[in-house]
């Protein structure tokens, strides 16, 4: 499908003539760097070439029209542009809804209503934030239709602002920074705390990343989560009582070593070693990406998933039979679970000569295991949140 037939769909929908304007923003991959955001450490994601694809037009009233390719049963939502207020009759129209609402508040002043068009083709319940792409998209989106000149970083910030006052959901700024400021063939380290970031080159050459879908659904997600967050904190605390620290991520590997001793129980221990180790990866990481070492930066994704999986413990067999399976593979060079674990996706960099026979071999160790499939995505790192040309072919 290209974006012609988007447009296509588009006039028929809402039942005019006018051309909308296209515009895409991407899903996004963690290559490194798990637990750490809410650790005090750093983050390494980067923007993928699935997305979401956001068609609009200015309309003469106050009327705003949504529709999405991947809800058709949901129909035509509608609204009007003086009643942005959450409603779950809405369903995923919210996110759009409360991209308008954040940036009307911010004092953006637009006064037309809006058809938008949506179709996104990343995979359900991967885990690789369909929700913060669904909000850049209508970011962007708005901005090119009112000409709106909206700094960047702000859109970003609006983004995280939709999820947690408009949504209701507590999630870091990491989806909406890596999917608004992605680069092309570029990662970007990134403090969650300061947004001081820096870009690394992913140069690939004679590989690719290979997104593997364990299509397990993450349903313990929520409770584990906050369990691992308190025992971060309680082990920051003891830490305290001696180093002056404000996070986890303030610690080398190095001096946690020294004094892990602070820590009382052996699974908080654990845990804060995870978050102080990964957080050492990742600096570790823009070195290598830098140096172009590929092989390296591929070892450490290894030492990142085997940490999650005996420190963090948040793999689960679906993710360990997954990337065990990566690993033995020919043409592998590093691979790992990626996102909050206990289900969703991994992720692996894998020879192109190899991927075919790595996605049959995986697949069937997967499916012999775990008893259903696996889903395969070849991902190419993409740009971040822009408007695109009509030409420009789905991925």
């Amino acid at each position: 499908m290209n974006t012609s037939n988007l447009i296509k769909e588009f006039k028929n929908i809402f039942q005019t003539n006018q051309s909308p304007r296209s515009f895409f923003a991407p899903g996004r991959i963690n290559l490194i760097g798990e637990h750490t955001d809410y650790n005090g450490g750093h983050v390494f994601p980067a923007s993928i070439s699935f997305g979401t694809y956001a068609l609009g037009r200015k309309r003469g009233d106050r009327t705003l029209r949504f529709y999405s390719k991947n809800f058709p049963e949901a129909g035509v939502i509608e609204c009007e542009l003086d009643n942005l207020a959450y409603d779950e009759k809405h369903d995923w129209a919210n996110y759009p809804k409360g991209m308008l609402k954040i940036v009307k508040e911010a004092g953006y002043e637009f006064e037309e209503g809006l058809d938008l068009l949506f179709y996104g083709n990343i995979p359900n319940g991967a885990g690789l934030s369909s929700s913060a792409s669904i909000e850049l998209a209508a970011g962007v989106a708005l901005e090119g239709l009112f000409d709106l000149n909206i700094a960047r970083l702000e859109m970003v910030q609006f983004g995280q602002k939709v999820e947690n006052s408009y949504i209701g959901v507590n999630s870091g700024i990491m989806d909406q920074f890596a999917i608004g400021m992605g680069k092309k063939d570029h990662a970007m380290l990134l403090n969650c705390q300061t947004l001081a970031y820096e870009y690394a080159p992913i140069v690939l050459e004679d590989h690719a990343i290979i997104i593997m879908n364990t299509n397990k659904q993450r349903t313990l997600t929520g409770s584990k989560y906050n369990e691992r967050r308190q025992q971060c904190e309680t082990a920051l605390a003891e830490l305290q009582i001696k180093l002056s620290i404000s996070s986890l991520g303030d610690l080398t590997p190095e001096e946690f070593e020294l004094n892990q001793s602070l820590i009382s129980q052996d699974i908080n221990r654990k845990r804060a070693k995870h978050a102080v180790y990964e957080n050492a990866r990742t600096l570790k990481a823009l070195e290598k990406l830098r140096a172009g070492d590929l092989f390296s930066f591929g070892e450490l994704m290894n030492e990142s998933h085997l940490s999650l999986q005996q420190d963090y413990e948040v793999t689960g067999l679906e993710l360990d039979t997954v990337v065990q399976a990566a690993w033995e593979q020919n043409g592998v060079i590093g691979a790992r679970m990626t996102g909050a674990g206990f289900g969703g996706c991994a992720i692996a960099i894998v020879e192109k000569e190899q991927v075919e026979a790595f996605q049959q071999k995986v697949g069937d160790i997967y499916r012999r295991a775990i008893g259903y499939d696996a889903d395969f995505y070849i991902a190419s790192i993409h740009d971040g949140a822009k408007e695109i040309k009509i030409e420009e072919v789905l991925k």
